[in-house]
């Protein structure tokens, strides 16, 4: 099938990849524009992946507040140029990131974040518990894991589901935006205040 500039303009448009790489994917897939699509977001993504060491010293730190003032947020999300930090795709990662935190109230940054005396009391809790409930001892170790895994969840960002869309979680939604942008993004620390009380909730990543 002959690719036509429609095809690539349609293609650029839906993935807002390169005019080349639209141009190479539909004649990859004989201008299937849906397996073009796949394509373009699995290349994006692995993409994404191999920065995500690089150096991020760029970006900007973002305030929300909610519910009358009586939440508020401060956020520092960082990249690798002054360039991208002023793009309104990372104004607006920013600025999700920031309402995240307000509503789902994490406590870290990532998994690696975790203190490990307060790792390790989970481990015991949740061994105790399996322990207490007749759970055989060749499975609790599976037990704990999960659970560990689902409190991961419930305290670090990038692992919790995204509030506007749980089908993904945060760390997800930034893979995304760094495979739009073509540069590494991190989050490297947050502070979310709520009127009365007695200490603010922070998270700071490595």
């Amino acid at each position: 099938m002959t690719v036509t500039a429609q095809m690539i303009k349609e293609l650029r448009e839906a993935t807002g990849a390169a005019f080349l790489d639209c141009k190479n994917a539909l004649e990859k897939y004989d201008g299937d524009i849906e397996k073009a699509k796949t394509y373009l977001a699995e290349k994006g993504l692995a993409t994404a992946r191999k920065k995500a060491g690089r150096e991020a010293s760029e970006g900007l730190i973002e305030t929300y507040t909610h519910h009358g003032g009586r939440v508020g947020v401060m956020v520092e999300v960082n990249c690798e140029t002054d360039f991208v930090a002023n793009t309104d795709r990372f104004k607006e990662l920013a600025h999700d990131l920031a309402l995240h935190i307000a509503f789902a109230k994490p406590l870290y940054v990532d998994v690696g974040d975790v203190p490990q005396e307060v790792l390790e009391a989970q481990k015991k809790a949740f061994h105790d518990e399996a322990k207490a409930q007749g759970k055989p001892d060749h499975i609790i170790e599976r037990i704990v894991e999960g659970r560990l895994n689902k409190f991961f969840s419930e305290v670090c960002l990038l692992q919790q589901p995204f509030v506007r869309d749980d089908e993904i979680t945060v760390g997800d939604l930034i893979v995304q935006v760094v495979a739009e942008l073509k540069e590494n993004i991190r989050v490297r620390r947050f502070v979310r205040y709520e009127l009365g009380e007695a200490l603010p909730e922070t998270g700071e990543g490595a």
